[in-house]
């Protein structure tokens, strides 16, 4: 079987295997499946959760779609005419309690062809990161001990380098600080001499699988905590700077609307309930001042 087939029967168990774990947590909603076709080639699985006793929105999505590389995404791999193949899960979670974090996790393949259909170039990419409303600094050691856990599996050097590229790739520069406290981002990770493409299959799978033991833990942690009207006022304003980031900078969305992707995938990741206040500041000394003050300047974990 060729890692194109294998990694897209990996992604269907994972979807499966993430959504059946997290409407156990949740306790009352289920996800909504939505099979979707795409015109110019492919389709893929939307699975969506609302209104849980837990989760607010969510989705966990797989997708795998092919055909003529469009003349914007030519341009952006700077290729002549070529044809692509491209699969992953994409999820992203919206809890209902303020203290729990929103989390985002996508794990993807990618092949271009000539046009005799040959294999020109092909790459792995994916990780996961952590946005919390308010910061439990035993949370997010524990999300990123197990990011570094997977990760030193496979490479000594791959958590601090995939660290340091979350980092700087969840960075809204418009507003000088980062979308959430990071994780693990990882793209074009092509054959070399230190890692074929079987190398980098282990690795990435080994990534997805290690998703539920790094989020699961700290839903069931906070996910009954008592929070108030200004708990959800908070929330909701940081959700904003969420939805700025994924509209403006967000590579994923922008390949999606480039290749003429499913719009009601492409934007499951947008939450349901957002503020924008003009020139909101947290009080000094507050939770909410410090997580906007760690924010500023990325912190080690682990």
């Amino acid at each position: 079987m060729t890692v194109k087939d294998r990694f897209y029967s990996y992604i269907q168990e994972l979807q499966d295997a993430i959504t059946e774990k997290l409407e156990q947590v949740d306790g009352k909603a289920s996800f909504k499946q939505d099979i979707w076709q795409r015109a110019e080639g492919g389709g893929g699985r939307t699975r969506i959760i609302e209104n849980g006793n837990v989760f607010e929105k969510g989705g966990v999505n797989i997708s795998a779609v092919h055909g003529e590389l469009p003349k914007s995404m030519q341009q952006y791999f700077e290729v002549d005419e070529a044809d692509f193949f491209a699969c992953g899960l994409s999820l992203v979670l919206h809890p209902k309690n303020p203290f729990v974090p929103t989390v985002h996790a996508n794990w993807r393949y990618f092949e271009m062809y000539d046009k005799q259909g040959n294999i020109v170039d092909q790459w792995f990419g994916g990780g996961q990161d952590l946005t919390p409303y308010y910061l439990f600094d035993e949370d997010a050691k524990h999300f990123h001990t197990v990011c570094k856990n997977a990760c030193d599996k496979h490479h000594s050097s791959f958590y601090a380098t995939y660290k340091k590229r979350c980092d700087d790739y969840f960075w809204n520069s418009h507003r000088n600080e980062a979308r959430g406290i990071g994780g693990l981002f990882f793209d074009y990770c092509k054959a070399d001499d230190n890692m074929d493409m079987e190398a980098w299959y282990a690795f990435v799978t080994e990534v997805g699988n290690s998703f539920l033991k790094s989020y699961v833990p700290l839903v069931e942690k906070r996910k009954d905590a008592e929070f108030g009207p200004e708990h959800r006022d908070w929330q909701e304003i940081r959700r904003g700077r969420y939805v700025e980031f994924n509209l403006v900078h967000d590579k994923g969305t922008l390949f999606g609307l480039r290749t003429n992707g499913r719009i009601e995938s492409i934007l499951m990741s947008l939450p349901p309930h957002v503020q924008w206040r003009y020139d909101h500041s947290p009080k000094p000394g507050s939770q909410e001042q410090r997580l906007v003050s760690v924010l500023k300047e990325p912190q080690e974990w682990v």
